[in-house]
């Protein structure tokens, strides 16, 4: 039954994303994107909905397996696309935002949603305290990834003079740059908790704060990766270059996520 929840989501998620394609294509029909909003946070209602059904069903935080942390994580990134739309109303973030999220969640749509036993080292509190900070952080940190997109975009059109309907639909090279670096100040710290309290887990269940596994290694690079991004925006680095180096730090973030915890080796396996 709470599987439902999940496919209404997907499809409201979809209606979103399509709706939002609209937007950028039919730029007189401003009242797409407000639709499309709507979908979207009727998507994301019904995905909360699932995950807490999905908790009560499993007496457990659905965060210990490949498809329920591509779940959270494509939840946690309409999170933060919800919000900074709220705050900032740029309707064409969601453009970018929505097949971003439904692209990121297509191994959920291909992996088995059967709920497993949960191994026993798990069981703490500082599961759902970790994913939460971390996922978070990585949620920041694609929507940084979509607006360096949007960026570099713009940006284009305006060095080769050859401005589409898509122009008129994104905000300024300036507030798209302020966003990236709201979105780094955001994410980082977020990042930052999750590592720590994963470490302070790691020594309750392990007995050693740090092992070197594959994921913690590739967290770590990737947590100096956007600490470098954040000191240069610091000395002057901005726009095009901070574009770059954000699209740089969301490859390794998916790279983590989608590979590193793949691979059978390590405490972090999924």
């Amino acid at each position: 039954m709470n599987l439902l929840f999940f496919q209404a989501a997907m499809g409201a998620y979809l209606c979103a994303a399509a709706g939002y394609v609209a937007y950028i294509i039919k730029p007189q029909r401003t009242w797409i994107a407000a639709a499309s909003l709507w979908a979207t946070v009727a998507g994301y209602v019904l995905h909360v909905s699932y995950f807490a059904l999905r908790w009560a069903e499993s007496g457990r935080i659905p965060m210990t397996n490949f498809f329920e942390a591509a779940n959270f994580l494509g939840m946690g990134i309409v999170l933060v696309y919800l919000i900074m739309e709220f705050r900032f109303k740029i309707a064409a973030l969601g453009t970018f935002m929505l097949p971003l999220v439904l692209i990121l969640m297509i191994p959920t749509l291909v992996l088995p949603g059967r709920i497993e036993e949960m191994n026993p080292v798990l069981k703490s509190a500082w599961l759902g305290v970790h994913t939460s900070f971390a996922v978070l952080g990585d949620a920041s940190f694609a929507f940084a990834f979509i607006v360096s997109i949007m960026y570099l975009i713009q940006e284009r059109q305006l060095k080769t003079k050859h401005l589409g309907a898509i122009f008129h639909r994104l905000p300024s090279l300036d507030i798209m740059d302020t966003l990236v670096y709201k979105a780094l100040t955001f994410g980082w710290p977020l990042f930052t908790l999750g590592m720590i309290s994963g470490s302070i887990w790691a020594n309750s269940a392990w007995g050693t704060y740090w092992s070197w596994d594959p994921k913690e290694t590739w967290s770590l690079i990737t947590w100096v990766i956007y600490l470098v991004l954040l000191h240069l925006r610091t000395i002057g680095w901005r726009g095009r270059k901070m574009a770059f180096l954000s699209i740089a730090g969301f490859i390794f973030v998916l790279l983590s996520f989608f590979v590193v915890s793949r691979v059978n080796v390590g405490k972090h396996t999924f």
